[in-house]
């Protein structure tokens, strides 16, 4: 009853009420990020949710599009300002996915939406994770945000799938609040430079895992 219907319930009351009692905070920030890291002001790009189906999420931009002399886009960690760090360290970057909940893409609790080129790499266990709709925080940010391994943070996602209930989201809500507001000057510049890229680790482990030397039988 909770997991399929309370659940989203609570999803469209909670982002209703926090899109229109924030929206002079939307205001402050819009105008903020236009005027430190220019336009357009909201970043969007393409996230697997429930059921795997496309959706696009809305965050706040945290980088400046400065180029080289060729056009190119400078790295990601010269392009986050410390305004931009401090966006992602008090997640207000993710201020605007409260609209992709009031809509159904998300929800307030759950597996955080990850990348698209990443859903050839899951387990058949860890695909759990989309039998629920991905979420705002999770099991796996509050046991240690993007600072823990892929295997153990995947981990956390299906663990949270498998014990649903309205008291566990309650302490991950607790704990997130608790961990945003903690005195830590630690955020990921780049989230691939703290965990890596998902993708690039598995590809890799599968192409050790299939050259010669590691398929031939050992001498006994």
């Amino acid at each position: 009853m909770y997991r399929n219907v309370i659940k989203r319930l609570l999803d469209i009351v909670c982002s209703g009420i926090g899109l229109i009692v924030l929206s002079p905070v939307y205001l402050i920030m819009a105008v903020l990020v236009r005027v430190k890291l220019g336009s357009p002001v909201i970043f969007h790009q393409e996230r697997p949710g429930y059921h795997e189906k496309i959706f696009t999420l809305c965050k706040f931009r945290t980088m400046t599009d400065e180029r080289d002399e060729n056009g190119e886009l400078l790295p990601d960690s010269v392009r986050l300002t410390k305004f931009g760090k401090l966006l992602r360290k008090t997640s207000l970057d993710e201020l605007p996915e409260l609209w992709n909940i009031f809509k159904g893409d998300m929800s307030l609790i759950g597996p955080r939406p990850l990348l698209v080129s990443y859903l050839p790499w899951y387990t058949e266990r860890e695909k759990k994770r989309h039998s629920v709709r991905p979420g705002l925080t999770g099991l796996a940010q509050v046991s240690g945000r993007n600072f823990i391994e892929w295997d153990k943070r995947l981990e956390k996602d299906v663990e949270y799938v498998e014990h649903i209930s309205f008291l566990l989201d309650l302490r991950i809500l607790w704990r997130t609040v608790m961990v945003v507001f903690a005195k830590s000057d630690e955020v990921a510049e780049v989230t691939d430079d703290v965990e890596g890229n998902l993708a690039e680790i598995r590809a890799s482990k599968k192409e050790n895992v299939l050259r010669p030397e590691n398929t031939q039988p050992k001498n006994i």
